[in-house]
This record gives structure tokens, sequence and C-alpha cells, in this order.
């Protein structure tokens, strides 16, 4: 049986990636996103990779009723929501001190707040039923905050306790309602030519570059296993190892090779950028799953496959050390 899919922010970037990828096991889809042109443009891309039914929200989630009846409208069209994925996310790239107090509120209304207005609008249905699937899109960010995104990093760690606390409440209450946070490395999305910048040059991922397709089939499996957290890409687990171990060599360093990193030699023609912060960027043209670095993206990652695989890993290792055991006691005789 098809499931029903929510999925916010799902016009472009990793939405669409994980759009295409409930399309082709046949899902029944309700894109929620701001653009027009990408939101049709996602609707004809799922519908020709096989989803059963797909309907399209032009919605903010900021907007907490929006989302309330965007959800409420797809129980009443499907019959319920077997998974919502939180997706949409804004981001300001500059100093802190040069981010304004309603830039700030902005990226926190959409990523923090819309993530809150997703999850509640969801659980209002799940909770009757007492089963579901919660996904987040998280980030490493959501652990370790870098130079130039703080209104971004600092959204993604509200999101983490967040969820921290609802986890707890829905243990306690609706243990059939499963809440997961992915945990994303850099990943190759139109964000970075379109995300609001006081920066000089052209923002970019910080290397190595995964791409979309990689994220979505993390986020699936989540939905489908319901871990806890899933750590995508050896930089995330890189990135968060370093936080707890040696977090003040981690400021130095950032502090040193931050800047440049998240910037490509090419200088920004300020005339003719246009960010997404306030109106959406694919309103009048589609902008896709993929950014400009799809020659520098990785499209596999071998961290989440062990990450996806634990039972194979425990058993290949336990197997392994049997054997050096078994080596060393012959050894001996």
């Amino acid at each position: 049986m098809s499931q029903t899919v929510v999925i916010t922010g799902a016009s472009a970037g990793v939405g669409r990636a994980v759009a295409h990828a409930y399309a082709e096991r046949g899902a029944r889809l309700a894109l929620l996103a701001r653009g027009a042109a990408g939101l049709a443009a996602a609707e004809r891309d799922c519908r020709a990779r096989g989803a059963s039914d797909v309907r399209t929200y032009q919605v903010d989630v900021a907007d907490a009723g929006a989302v309330q009846q965007a959800a409420d409208d797809v129980v009443h069209r499907f019959g319920g929501i077997d998974v919502w994925v939180n997706n949409a996310m804004v981001s300001v790239f500059a100093r802190a001190w040069e981010v304004t107090a309603p830039e700030f509120r902005r990226v926190t209304e959409v990523n923090y707040l819309g993530t809150v207005h997703g999850s509640l609008a969801a659980l209002r249905h799940m909770r009757v039923h007492g089963r579901g699937a919660i996904v987040q899109v998280g980030s490493a960010l959501a652990y370790r905050g870098i130079p130039l995104q703080s209104a971004y990093c600092a959204s993604k760690h509200a999101v983490q306790g967040f969820n921290d606390s609802l986890r707890a409440e829905l243990l306690h209450e609706y243990p059939g309602v499963k809440l997961s946070m992915v945990q994303l490395p850099a990943v190759n999305t139109p964000q970075f030519s379109w995300v609001r910048t006081r920066l000089p040059r052209h923002p970019q991922p910080v290397p190595p570059i995964f791409a979309p397709e990689v994220a979505a089939r993390a986020i699936l499996w989540a939905a489908d296993h319901g871990p806890r957290e899933l750590n995508v890409g050896g930089p995330t687990w890189q990135a968060r190892l370093g936080d707890i171990l040696v977090p003040g060599l981690l400021d130095r360093k950032l502090a040193r090779d931050g800047f440049d990193s998240q910037q490509t030699g090419t200088e920004i023609d300020r005339a003719a950028w246009r960010d997404n912060l306030d109106r959406p960027g694919d309103d009048e043209r589609d902008r896709g799953a993929e950014g400009i670095f799809t020659d520098r993206a990785r499209g596999t990652s071998a961290a989440l496959w062990v990450s996806t695989h634990k039972p194979a890993v425990s058993g290949a290792v336990l197997a392994g050390l049997t054997l050096a055991v078994t080596a060393l006691a012959r050894r001996r005789r």
C-alpha cells in the first residue's frame, strides 16, 4: 500500500530529491513550498516518476495556520499522513554583526518555527492513529556552529533542542509515532545561488560536497526505520566528534579556514543577485534539486552505508575478531 508523504521545501534542493525518491516508490505526495514554478515542475517530475497522486501547496512554513490547513487538506484527500519531512530552510551568509534583527527573525521563523509548525500539524493527525514518522532535516551545524552562518546554525540548534523534548513526550504517550533527525553534511543544492549573502565571493558548501540524492536516501531510510538520529557522511561525524573532543581547537581552525572554505573564487554580481529570504527563489524559474557544484558532488557516502547497515557491519567486525583470536590461539599452540 502506498504511503502518504508530506514534504516541506519540496520545490528544490534536498526536498525535491526526497520527493523524487518517494515518487519512485509510488507514494501519494503533498509538496509544500513557496515557489510556484518550482512546485509545478516538482509535481510534473513526481508524476512522471510514478507517484500515485501529487498535491501541491504554495505555503510559507513560517505561517502556522497555512501549514495546518495544508495538513488538514492532505488528510481530507488521502485519509491520513504516514510521513512528514520538515526540510524548508533559508539562510544569511554574513558575520553575525552584519545580520539584521529582521533577518535573524526570518531565519528562525522558517528553519526553527517552520519545523515546529510542521511537526505539530503532522502530530494533530498522527496522534489520532498512534502511528507515523516525522523526519527533521538537520545538519552537522545543529551541533557545531561555524562562522558566517550564525542565524542558520542557531536555528538548527533550536530544532535539536525541540526534538529532544518532543521525542521524550512521544515515547511517553505515543510510541508508535517515530521522530528522527537527519544531520546532513554539505549538499549541492540551489541554496548557494539564492541565499542572502554579504560575502564578496559566491557562497559554496564546505567541501567535501554530496549530491542531494545522498541526503534523500538517508531521509527515506530514517522515515522507514525511525532512528533517533542519522549522521550522513564522514564530515558530519568529524564535526560532531571534534566539537566533543577539541572544541577550542575547532574554534581556531574555523577562524582560520572557515571563511575562504565557504566561498568560491568568483566575485558576486551584486546587481544581478536575487536571494530567497523574503520571497521564493523559484517562483518564476524552476531550480531543481541540484546546485552549481555537480562536478564536485559525491553520489555515495561510505559513512552513510555503515550507519544504515549496522547489523552487517557488526557481524563482519565480530567475525573478523573471532578469526583473529582463533589465529592467535593457534600460533601460541
